[in-house]
């Protein structure tokens, strides 16, 4: 090593712990630290929509353990599951916060002192600027200079005049809107990442599956599942009302042969009740109801056979309409059936595909060719022995754990599945009673969201376009006039200087020396 060298390096400060904080401070601060940290947030939240949420999807969360038993643990311990919950997310975002106040507070300082100063002296060499234009006149160097004040001051330009002794300039600025705009565009942009904050601490929402006839009452308890805020309060946020669907229509084309069969329409006819008073609603797909201040979305429909169960002695120990889940687009459906309480020794389950259009294919197979009730069959397979709803493990409603079970119909049994069409009645098995298709009525899934932050998310939004707008078709450009007396005359200069790109410099200076008097294209040296 160079004594030169050893000289350099014994010649540079220690930056110490104060010293490093700051630097840290000067990076975390910058505006390419900003967008770094607003690219990871992106690219953060891309797993939220790979991998089930717990918030948004607790049953997915409990499918993906099932189904993927060695993955799904180091995905837990990673938080995968609650990304938006999650530290490493929170870190980004808080950073990014963090990030945007440093850039933006010194910034509007800045701008601040900038509106309340003067345009900047002029340049000694106008000449050597991108536009300029030069040439002798015999005007009057004050009546020139006047002119020029004024011709500036119409085009919203902040006007100076410096007087540099024989030589008399004029110093012109606008486009200050530019920097106004790149500002309001950084503080919406807080204005939304503090809104969503505060939105995910006060806001709820839950999903409800609604068969028509029945009414849906906005309480905790009715709900399917439930997302609440942090700072959700079931006594006091969720305002009393209630829905009651009283049919649901759907819509198919039936003339163009290209799309026969395909859906046109949704439209569910509700009735809501608020306040102790009631009116009539329809509810679509992306049309959602406004009820209390909470938004009621039309999410999807299926079918709910009304099926009824009578033991052996005659009793019913089952009446309810069924949801059956939708598993192809022509509504082909499945449905569970649990009945633990039948008035004898043996609790009985049902697996049931539902078919709204039944056709018979090649292969003996049933399938459904049309959503719409043209011939609707219900095929049962009939279980029966321990349903585990006494184990005190949670079970989902639309699945049957037939392990333990004894199969009685369908399958390997060597008994037909139990068949019926609407109105039907069947005999159950081994004399377990009957079985009744009463009924085919239709069903609605709705969400139900209320968040008092998303106008301000819509305000934040609309007011980072208009900054962005602003500071994309704002120049901000510079002007001086500079006239020098002459013999009989006077030397003329007009020059301009763009803060970023303005291809419209050369002209607007072109256009200024021409009122001016500007025999011709004059420019820098033609004088």
């Amino acid at each position: 090593m160079s004594p030169r060298s050893d000289a350099s390096e014994s010649s540079q400060p220690r930056l110490g712990a104060i010293g490093w904080l700051r630097f840290a401070w000067r990076r975390l601060t910058s505006m390419p630290t900003a967008l770094l940290l607003l690219l990871l947030l992106a690219l953060a939240a891309i797993p939220g929509s790979l991998v089930p949420q717990r918030s948004s999807d607790p049953n997915g969360v409990t499918q993906y353990f099932e189904n993927n038993p060695d993955w799904a643990p180091i995905l837990d311990g990673l938080q995968l599951f609650d990304v938006y919950s999650s530290v490493w997310f929170s870190a980004i975002y808080v950073l990014l916060f963090v990030s945007l106040i440093g850039c933006i507070i010194p910034r509007i300082l800045l701008h601040a002192k900038a509106l309340r100063g003067a345009p900047p002296k002029t340049p000694s060499r106008l000449d050597r600027l991108p536009a300029s234009r030069r040439w002798r006149s015999t005007a009057d160097p004050e009546a020139l200079l006047e002119k020029a004040r004024k011709a500036l001051a119409a085009g919203h330009y902040r006007v100076r005049r410096y007087d540099q002794g024989p030589r008399i300039t004029v110093s012109a600025e606008r486009g200050y809107l530019r920097e106004t705009g790149n500002l309001v565009f950084h503080v919406a942009l807080v204005g939304v990442l503090i809104a969503v904050a505060i939105g995910s601490t006060v806001t709820y929402y839950g999903q409800k599956i609604v068969v028509e006839g029945q009414t849906f009452a906005n309480t905790l308890a009715a709900y399917d599942s439930f997302t609440p805020g942090s700072y959700f309060n079931a006594d006091t946020s969720l305002d009393p009302f209630a829905l009651t669907l009283d049919s649901f229509q759907v819509d198919y084309e039936l003339e163009n042969q290209n799309s026969l069969g395909d859906v046109t329409d949704y439209t569910a006819s509700v009735t809501v009740t608020e306040d102790g008073t009631s009116r009539e609603e329809t509810l679509k797909v992306n049309q959602p109801l406004n009820i209390s201040g909470a938004d009621v979305y039309l999410m999807g429909n299926g079918y709910a056979p009304y099926l009824t169960v009578r033991n052996a002695d005659g009793e019913v120990v089952f009446s309810d309409p069924v949801v059956f889940l939708p598993q192809d687009d022509y509504l082909t459906s499945l449905g569970v059936v649990k009945i633990p309480d039948t008035g004898q020794d043996e609790q009985i389950g049902m697996i049931g595909f539902f078919y709204p259009t039944q056709v018979t294919l090649s292969t003996g197979a049933y399938s459904s060719v049309f959503a719409g009730l043209v011939n609707p069959v219900l095929t049962v397979n009939v279980y029966v022995g321990d349903l585990g709803l006494d184990s005190g493990v949670p079970t989902s409603v639309y699945t049957l754990d037939t392990d333990g079970l004894t199969q009685l119909t369908g399958g390997d049994t060597g008994v037909d599945s139990l068949e019926l069409t609407i109105g039907d009645t069947v005999d159950l098995p081994n004399g377990l009673g009957t079985l009744t298709l009463e009924s085919v009525p239709r069903y609605i899934s709705i969400e139900v969201r209320e968040d008092p932050t998303q106008i301000w998310v819509l305000v934040f939004a609309l007011l980072a376009v208009a900054g962005l707008l602003l500071s994309l078709f704002v120049s901000r450009r510079r002007m001086w006039v500079s006239v020098s007396a002459r013999d009989a005359g006077a030397e003329v200069t007009v020059a301009g200087l763009a803060r970023g790109d303005d291809p419209t410099l050369d002209s607007a200076v072109a256009a200024l020396a021409a009122r001016l008097g500007c025999p011709g294209d004059e420019r820098p040296g033609s004088a």
